[in-house]
């Protein structure tokens, strides 16, 4: 196959593909993306469906796919398809005691949308009364409203946060794209048309589109900025068939991919602004792949693909229309990118392809265009290839964090039910148990539900033991066995819970053990991870990196990680006095009000980072045995580490920390020394604050 490609087209792309490699593009890394954000999907959906709701989450986009860099900063894309609902294609599809929708289309609406009537769920028949979500058309149809559904949403958010609605996303948190959906799992006329079109071809695979014919799509809600209906349109999303795609993708077609994305946001931005987006990316590689020979997508060649890529941007931009890759009759530029911009960007990219893509040198994101300029064609000696390793490890690193953050914010609001008893929360917890055990059968939720049924296993034991004491009898050595299930959490958090159970069970001997053990582990540095509160800057991966102390290679092999330690109300009897006031910490009902949602979930709840309550456990456990020495050594260890401005990124919880070290100097006999640190820790929040309480005490014995 002959194909002219510019002569220094070769040696560009070899830089080129090193240089992405240099910035977290590289085969390992989108791989590890991947793995982390198909867990997430797994567990999030466990965690509704354990919880009763009938939801099954995806994640979609950059994120998922591993087509990002650090320096990108894209978002993250989530879908929440309602299992409740059943989306009818005809009559034939009606089903009793659903949520029943039926999808109408006519020559009028325009292609992609549809709108969604309302079907009564007793009987085949139309609905026909309204509600805040649900309008009549001229036709006397009741239909289910996109823009109102949205606005339900939006108001649901509130109880948690302010909510910003962008296209069909409706979220409530910063750098998010959540999507409520509908699963379609009906054939569609329009994927069966597509899957026609491409038959035959190199790309899509023949297997690819067998599996695309039995894929659900997803309506949306969102309208055609030119329809009559916009705000009752909802819009057909084949994403899982485009993650099909998208995964098919060889490493070299995600570099050129990656590739575009930088150009749009550097060069393609000055030009028409946000107009062109990612999706406009990824519909220009759809087109690319599919009319370039399989054996033209090598390394050297990245720099001709994507001048290739740029020629079919050119060629929609003369047209005027991006057509959809999968269904047909749609316009990718219709409501985003005007005919003047179109004219204008036309200019520009016609422009860059004449130039041979010269203006790369000028793309600033990770450097790109100053390791373009590099002199040589490979980085020199060990040092590079390290600093690739490194970088490899911290994003790694930085998934994993917030893979671990994401799983404990998820369980606080799960166990959040401010339950009227123990035995209420205790059969609440055993609820949840089986329900995670009945997904063990599900092959594609299995690992996902044994990892959290360690999780409520180990609250499940640590309450049973609490139960114990309280009712004065000895914790029997099968519940501290069964303990042991759940050690292998993370580095501490587990262990940290049991060494308390076995303080206030009076094992004192074995409480040392693991507390020793514990410490052992800690001889690296490890990361803290809480689900309530997020330090500035910990998400940064350079920050991540000095987690590896200079063991890159090996040190993202690892478990680097320390959950916060939590006790619930139900497991009061399992720790030291001191942490009841955790569970107290308010002491008017004005503070109470100043919580928002997420300290409502976990202030009447006693937390506190690892770390610390490490050293405050074996000051503890070293005075019950009589060794001042190394008590001694606990407490000064504590009050350094509290005074070390370095390990401030690791406390989340720094006003319970310093409370502890007050504690210590208050059972010393030094009231004034005490009375310090619990104003210090009042520094950190003057209101919820445990130390408020112990401030009152620690003045009663100072005045006698």
């Amino acid at each position: 196959m002959q194909v002219h490609i510019p002569e220094n087209f070769t040696e560009l792309s070899i830089r080129m593909t090193e240089a992405l490699a240099d910035s977290g593009a590289g085969n390992d890394t989108v791989m590890e993306r991947r793995k982390v954000y198909l867990w997430r999907e797994r567990m999030e959906t466990l965690l509704h469906g354990i919880n009763g709701k009938r939801v099954e989450c995806f994640h979609f986009g950059s994120q998922s796919e591993g087509t990002t860099t650090p320096g990108l900063h894209s978002d993250i894309d989530v879908l929440l398809s309602y299992k409740f609902a059943n989306i009818m294609r005809d009559w034939g599809d009606w089903e009793a005691g659903m949520w029943n929708l039926l999808m109408l289309h006519d020559d009028l609406t325009p292609p992609q949308q549809y709108l969604l009537q309302a079907i009564d769920n007793g009987s085949p028949e139309p609905e026909s009364r309204l509600s805040d979500i649900f309008v009549r058309n001229d036709h006397g149809q009741v239909l289910l409203s996109a823009e109102q559904f949205k606005k339900r949403l939006k108001d649901l958010a509130r109880e948690r946060a302010e909510a910003t609605q962008n296209g069909p996303s409706v979220s409530y948190i910063p750098n998010w794209d959540m999507v409520c959906a509908f699963h379609v799992r009906k054939p569609l006329p329009e994927i069966q048309h597509w899957i026609n079109r491409c038959r035959g071809r190199n790309w899509p695979s023949a297997q690819l589109l067998n599996a695309a014919r039995v894929t659900s799509c997803f309506l949306v809600p969102a309208g055609h900025p030119d329809s009559e209906y916009k705000r009752e349109e909802w819009r057909l999303s084949p994403n899982l068939i485009e993650r099909m795609l998208m995964f098919s993708f060889n490493m070299i077609q995600i570099k050129c991919y990656i590739f575009l994305k930088l150009m749009k946001k550097t060069l393609f931005t000055q030009i028409v602004g946000d107009s062109i987006t990612s999706y406009h990316c990824k519909t220009i590689m759809f087109y690319t792949i599919e009319r370039t020979h399989p054996c033209l997508w090598v390394e050297h060649n990245l720099m001709f693909l994507l001048w290739r890529c740029l020629q079919v941007l050119r060629k929609s931009l003369r047209m005027g229309r991006l057509p959809h890759y999968i269904i047909e009759g749609v316009n990718l530029f219709d409501g985003k990118l005007s005919r003047v911009q179109q004219r204008r960007l036309l200019v520009y990219v016609d422009s860059m392809i004449r130039n041979n893509l010269q203006d790369v040198f000028y793309i600033d994101i990770d450097e790109i265009g100053c390791r373009l300029q590099a002199r040589s064609v490979r980085r020199i000696g060990q040092a590079g290839e390290l600093g690739r390793i490194c970088l490899s490890n911290s994003i790694s690193l930085l998934l994993k964090f917030d893979c671990l953050a994401s799983l404990y914010m998820s369980l606080r609001g799960l166990l959040n039910k401010k339950p009227s008893s123990n035995t209420t929360f205790e059969k609440e917890i055993q609820c949840l148990l089986r329900n995670a055990f009945e997904y063990c059968t599900n092959v594609r939720l299995k690992n996902v539900a044994l990892e959290l049924i360690k999780h409520l296993y180990s609250l499940h034991i640590s309450i049973q033991a609490s139960k114990c004491l309280r009712l004065q009898n000895a914790v029997e050595s099968d519940i501290i066995r069964r303990f042991q299930y759940s050690l292998n959490l993370d580095v501490a958090s587990s262990r940290l819970k049991l060494a308390s159970l076995l303080y206030c069970s009076g094992h004192i001997h074995a409480a040392v053990r693991v507390l020793e053990d514990v410490e052992r582990r800690y001889y690296r540095k490890v990361k803290a991870v809480c689900g309530c509160r997020y330090m500035k800057g910990e998400r940064d991966r350079r920050v991540l990196g000095n987690t590896l102390s200079g063991n890159c290679v090996k040190g993202c092999s690892e478990l680097t990680f320390a959950l916060c330690v939590k006790f619930f109300r139900q497991e009061s009897h399992c720790i030291p006095f001191i942490l009841l006031f955790e569970m107290n910490r308010n002491i008017t009902e004005e503070e109470v009000a100043q919580r928002d949602f997420v300290d409502k979930q976990w202030m009447d709840s006693a937390e506190v980072d690892a770390l610390p309550f490490l050293y405050y456990l074996q000051y503890l456990t070293y005075g019950r045995l009589g060794e001042r020495n190394k008590q001694i050594h606990a407490w000064r260890t504590l009050e350094s580490y509290l005074c070390d401005a370095r390990t401030s990124i690791n406390r989340h919880h720094n006003e319970t920390a310093l409370n502890l070290v007050g504690h210590i100097f208050e059972m010393e006999g030094y009231y004034y020394c005490a009375l310090y640190y619990y104003r210090e820790s009042l520094s950190v929040y003057d209101t919820n604050n445990a130390a408020n309480l112990h401030v009152q005490r620690v003045l009663r014995l100072i005045s006698g």
